[in-house]
């Protein structure tokens, strides 16, 4: 038999319940690929990570896996996957800050962790209050199906979409989502994805079939936008929080912000359709209208530890 030590984080939310689920696998060598996905789909969860050591002079390195297949890059995971090393010692700072590289499929991804002052001697190490990660690939944009069919896909009429400069557009920081605006949270919370129009009108073959639908029509206070993902292609129906599809959603904001320097910021709430209301902070960086830099980050919860026995 072999035995592998696990943890489990709520990922964006600063309270247990809330945000997306994560499974993380504390040391996975010796686990063969099929065995990664099996393990991913016995939690299903959107997501769990496999922690190996490091190839390229990172901290570690990570592989995601959707109860779909693996990924080459993933928010939550990556945001969450750091939360849990250092909360259970695997990883450890005397610092209020720490600055780790988590090498992925995508490439070399950064993490800034923020750490309180104070330990949880429960977990074994010190488990921050913030996290966030810098995208490896810079935002891309390319075509997507037009307004009615994607209407007709999310059983939406076509004036509930903005259009014009903010028509629904493919874009990915490393996964790639199509970025749905919406003109009112009304619109967002009445989506609801036909999987016969999905499957007609995005075909096996689409740069993406993912979905983000967004109105930057927050009502909540402390929000700029609310949002929901739909990833029925990777096996994920909704996803609560979905980190790597809102670096694509600052993209898509920040090419269409008219400031030419600085760094913009949105905060987007997500999940609360699902009962799993997640915080979601965006940052880019902007230098003469060209976008130099995204990050995403947020809160996480260690919820449990086990181990996990492979006969």
């Amino acid at each position: 038999m072999r035995t592998y030590r696990f943890a489990t984080a709520d990922v964006f939310t600063d309270r247990q319940f809330g945000g997306n689920q994560l499974a993380v696998i504390l040391d996975a060598r010796g686990l063969t690929d099929d065995e990664m996905l099996a393990i991913t789909r016995e939690f299903n969860f959107s997501e769990s990570t496999f922690v190996l050591p490091p190839e390229r002079g990172g901290a570690r390195r990570v592989r995601i896996f959707t109860p779909g297949g693996e990924v080459p890059f993933a928010g939550h995971p990556t945001i969450g996957t750091a939360h849990v090393l250092f909360a259970l010692g695997e990883l450890r700072t005397s610092a209020a800050e720490a600055s780790i590289v988590l090498e992925e499929n995508v490439g070399d991804v950064p993490v800034r962790v923020r750490l309180p002052n104070a330990g949880t001697a429960e977990l074994g190490g010190i488990e921050p209050s913030f996290a966030q990660l810098s995208v490896a690939q810079l935002p891309e944009e390319r075509p997507t199906i037009d307004v009615p069919a994607l209407a007709d896909v999310l059983s939406l009429d076509a004036a509930d979409f903005v259009g014009g400069e903010w028509a629904p557009v493919a874009a990915s920081c490393g996964l790639p989502f199509v970025i749905a605006p919406l003109r009112t949270r009304d619109a967002v919370s009445r989506a609801r994805v036909r999987l016969d129009a999905w499957e007609q009108r995005f075909p096996a073959d689409a740069w993406t079939r993912e979905i983000m639908v967004v109105a930057m029509d927050a009502g909540a206070p402390g929000f700029d936008a609310r949002a929901r993902v739909f990833v029925p292609g990777l096996s994920v129906p909704e996803d609560p929080a979905t980190g790597s599809c809102n670096a694509a959603l600052g993209g898509y904001l920040a090419r269409r912000t008219p400031r030419l320097d600085g760094t913009l910021r949105w905060a987007v709430e997500q999940g609360v359709e699902m009962g799993r209301p997640s915080r979601l902070e965006i940052e880019v960086d902007k230098q003469a209208g060209a976008i130099t830099a995204v990050r995403v980050g947020g809160a996480s919860v260690v919820v449990s530890r086990g181990e996990l026995t492979l006969r």
